[in-house]
Protein backbone atom coordinates (compact mmCIF):
# COMPACT_ATOMS: atom_id res chain seq x y z
CA UNK A 1 0.00 0.00 0.00
CA UNK A 2 1.31 3.44 -1.07
CA UNK A 3 0.98 6.15 1.59
CA UNK A 4 -1.65 8.19 0.84
CA UNK A 5 -1.16 12.05 2.56
CA UNK A 6 -4.51 13.13 2.62
CA UNK A 7 -5.85 9.69 4.31
CA UNK A 8 -7.28 10.05 7.74
CA UNK A 9 -7.42 13.84 7.64
CA UNK A 10 -10.60 15.40 9.10
CA UNK A 11 -12.22 18.83 7.84
CA UNK A 12 -11.61 21.70 10.35
CA UNK A 13 -15.27 20.80 11.64
CA UNK A 14 -15.00 17.25 12.02
CA UNK A 15 -10.82 18.29 13.68
CA UNK A 16 -13.24 20.40 16.18
CA UNK A 17 -15.10 17.61 17.45
CA UNK A 18 -12.71 14.88 18.09
CA UNK A 19 -9.91 17.33 19.62
CA UNK A 20 -12.60 17.17 22.62
CA UNK A 21 -12.71 13.44 23.38
CA UNK A 22 -9.30 11.52 24.73
CA UNK A 23 -7.44 9.89 22.31
CA UNK A 24 -7.55 5.79 23.16
CA UNK A 25 -4.59 4.09 23.49
CA UNK A 26 -4.09 0.72 21.44
CA UNK A 27 -4.73 -2.33 24.55
CA UNK A 28 -3.72 -5.51 22.88
CA UNK A 29 -0.41 -6.67 21.78
CA UNK A 30 0.04 -6.03 18.07
CA UNK A 31 0.28 -9.80 15.89
CA UNK A 32 -0.61 -11.65 19.01
CA UNK A 33 -3.39 -14.30 18.52
CA UNK A 34 -6.08 -14.07 21.33
CA UNK A 35 -7.32 -17.34 20.42
CA UNK A 36 -4.57 -19.09 21.07
CA UNK A 37 -4.11 -21.32 24.10
CA UNK A 38 -3.24 -19.70 27.56
CA UNK A 39 -4.01 -17.92 30.31
CA UNK A 40 -4.89 -14.22 30.22
CA UNK A 41 -5.87 -11.73 33.45
CA UNK A 42 -8.63 -9.49 32.57
CA UNK A 43 -10.38 -6.66 34.37
CA UNK A 44 -13.54 -5.44 33.44
CA UNK A 45 -15.00 -2.13 35.21
CA UNK A 46 -18.61 -1.10 35.71
CA UNK A 47 -19.78 2.02 34.05
CA UNK A 48 -19.04 5.10 35.98
CA UNK A 49 -17.22 2.56 38.92
CA UNK A 50 -20.98 2.23 40.25
CA UNK A 51 -20.68 -0.58 43.19
CA UNK A 52 -23.61 -2.62 41.46
CA UNK A 53 -22.39 -6.26 42.56
CA UNK A 54 -21.92 -5.76 46.49
CA UNK A 55 -20.04 -4.40 48.88
CA UNK A 56 -17.02 -5.24 50.70
CA UNK A 57 -16.83 -5.93 54.83
CA UNK A 58 -14.13 -4.98 57.37
CA UNK A 59 -12.76 -7.18 59.45
CA UNK A 60 -15.05 -9.69 60.09
CA UNK A 61 -15.30 -11.69 63.46
CA UNK A 62 -16.60 -14.42 61.95
CA UNK A 63 -14.44 -15.22 59.16
CA UNK A 64 -16.96 -14.58 56.57
CA UNK A 65 -15.44 -13.31 52.88
CA UNK A 66 -14.96 -10.03 53.06
CA UNK A 67 -17.16 -9.86 49.48
CA UNK A 68 -20.91 -9.44 50.26
CA UNK A 69 -22.43 -10.32 46.67
CA UNK A 70 -25.85 -8.42 45.73
CA UNK A 71 -28.40 -10.09 43.00
CA UNK A 72 -26.20 -8.43 40.46
CA UNK A 73 -23.15 -9.83 41.91
CA UNK A 74 -24.44 -13.39 42.25
CA UNK A 75 -25.76 -12.85 38.56
CA UNK A 76 -22.25 -11.50 37.27
CA UNK A 77 -21.04 -15.13 39.39
CA UNK A 78 -23.48 -17.03 37.79
CA UNK A 79 -22.68 -16.25 34.34
CA UNK A 80 -19.26 -16.82 34.41
CA UNK A 81 -20.11 -20.56 34.94
CA UNK A 82 -22.47 -19.91 31.77
CA UNK A 83 -19.72 -19.05 29.68
CA UNK A 84 -17.11 -21.27 30.93
CA UNK A 85 -20.31 -24.03 29.23
CA UNK A 86 -20.60 -21.65 26.17
CA UNK A 87 -16.74 -21.90 25.29
CA UNK A 88 -13.59 -23.88 25.73
CA UNK A 89 -12.54 -21.88 28.65
CA UNK A 90 -12.23 -21.66 32.66
CA UNK A 91 -11.88 -18.94 35.06
CA UNK A 92 -9.20 -20.54 37.12
CA UNK A 93 -9.68 -17.21 39.61
CA UNK A 94 -11.78 -14.68 39.73
CA UNK A 95 -13.23 -12.08 42.23
CA UNK A 96 -16.15 -10.29 42.28
CA UNK A 97 -15.62 -6.50 43.82
CA UNK A 98 -18.53 -3.94 44.17
CA UNK A 99 -17.20 -1.92 41.12
CA UNK A 100 -14.91 -4.43 39.36
CA UNK A 101 -14.30 -8.06 37.89
CA UNK A 102 -11.09 -9.99 37.94
CA UNK A 103 -10.45 -12.63 36.23
CA UNK A 104 -7.83 -15.37 35.46
CA UNK A 105 -9.19 -16.78 31.79
CA UNK A 106 -8.05 -19.82 30.46
CA UNK A 107 -8.24 -20.74 27.42
CA UNK A 108 -8.11 -24.19 25.93
CA UNK A 109 -6.82 -26.09 23.40
CA UNK A 110 -9.59 -26.85 21.12
CA UNK A 111 -8.14 -28.86 18.40
CA UNK A 112 -9.10 -31.75 20.64
CA UNK A 113 -12.67 -30.91 20.42
CA UNK A 114 -15.48 -29.90 17.81
CA UNK A 115 -15.41 -26.30 20.36
CA UNK A 116 -14.60 -23.25 17.89
CA UNK A 117 -11.56 -21.59 19.20
CA UNK A 118 -13.08 -17.64 20.61
CA UNK A 119 -10.94 -15.23 21.23
CA UNK A 120 -10.38 -13.68 24.57
CA UNK A 121 -12.62 -10.48 23.19
CA UNK A 122 -15.28 -12.77 21.88
CA UNK A 123 -15.06 -14.53 25.62
CA UNK A 124 -15.55 -10.74 27.75
CA UNK A 125 -17.90 -9.86 25.28
CA UNK A 126 -20.56 -12.51 25.87
CA UNK A 127 -19.84 -12.41 29.64
CA UNK A 128 -20.67 -8.97 29.12
CA UNK A 129 -23.24 -9.27 27.13
CA UNK A 130 -25.33 -11.97 29.11
CA UNK A 131 -24.35 -10.15 32.40
CA UNK A 132 -26.05 -6.98 31.47
CA UNK A 133 -28.66 -8.63 29.99
CA UNK A 134 -29.60 -10.88 33.09
CA UNK A 135 -29.10 -7.87 35.40
CA UNK A 136 -31.29 -5.66 33.21
CA UNK A 137 -33.76 -7.99 33.72
CA UNK A 138 -33.69 -8.38 37.03
CA UNK A 139 -33.95 -4.65 37.34
CA UNK A 140 -30.82 -2.86 36.70
CA UNK A 141 -31.85 1.20 36.40
CA UNK A 142 -28.63 1.80 34.62
CA UNK A 143 -26.11 0.77 32.04
CA UNK A 144 -23.87 -2.21 33.88
CA UNK A 145 -20.05 -1.93 31.74
CA UNK A 146 -17.80 0.20 30.65
CA UNK A 147 -16.61 0.18 27.21
CA UNK A 148 -13.74 -2.31 26.90
CA UNK A 149 -12.10 -4.09 29.53
CA UNK A 150 -8.04 -4.57 30.54
CA UNK A 151 -6.03 -7.67 29.68
CA UNK A 152 -2.64 -8.96 30.03
CA UNK A 153 -1.20 -12.15 28.64
CA UNK A 154 -0.03 -14.63 31.29
CA UNK A 155 3.82 -15.15 30.38
CA UNK A 156 5.13 -16.88 33.17
CA UNK A 157 4.35 -19.49 36.48
CA UNK A 158 6.00 -16.83 38.40
CA UNK A 159 3.60 -13.91 36.49
CA UNK A 160 0.57 -16.50 37.53
CA UNK A 161 1.21 -16.58 41.15
CA UNK A 162 1.47 -12.58 41.49
CA UNK A 163 -1.83 -12.45 39.71
CA UNK A 164 -3.56 -14.83 41.47
CA UNK A 165 -2.49 -13.48 44.90
CA UNK A 166 -3.63 -9.99 43.46
CA UNK A 167 -6.75 -11.75 42.53
CA UNK A 168 -7.28 -13.39 45.96
CA UNK A 169 -6.14 -10.49 47.87
CA UNK A 170 -8.15 -8.25 46.31
CA UNK A 171 -11.14 -7.71 48.60
CA UNK A 172 -8.79 -7.33 51.87
CA UNK A 173 -7.34 -4.22 50.06
CA UNK A 174 -10.56 -2.52 49.14
CA UNK A 175 -9.63 0.73 50.29
CA UNK A 176 -6.40 0.97 48.64
CA UNK A 177 -7.93 -0.49 45.47
CA UNK A 178 -7.01 1.78 42.33
CA UNK A 179 -11.16 1.05 41.59
CA UNK A 180 -11.98 1.83 45.28
CA UNK A 181 -15.00 3.83 45.62
CA UNK A 182 -16.98 5.02 48.68
CA UNK A 183 -20.03 5.37 46.91
CA UNK A 184 -22.09 2.49 46.69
Amino acid sequence: HGADPDRGLLSGAQAGRVMDKPERKPLRLADYDYRQPGVYFVTICTEKRRCAFGTIRRGDPCGRPPAELSLYGRIAEEMLRRVEGLYAVHFDQYVIMPNHVHLLCRIEDCRATARVAPTLGRIIGAYKSLTANECREAGLPFGLWQRGYYEHVIRDSADYLRIWNYIDSNPFKWEEDQYYSANP
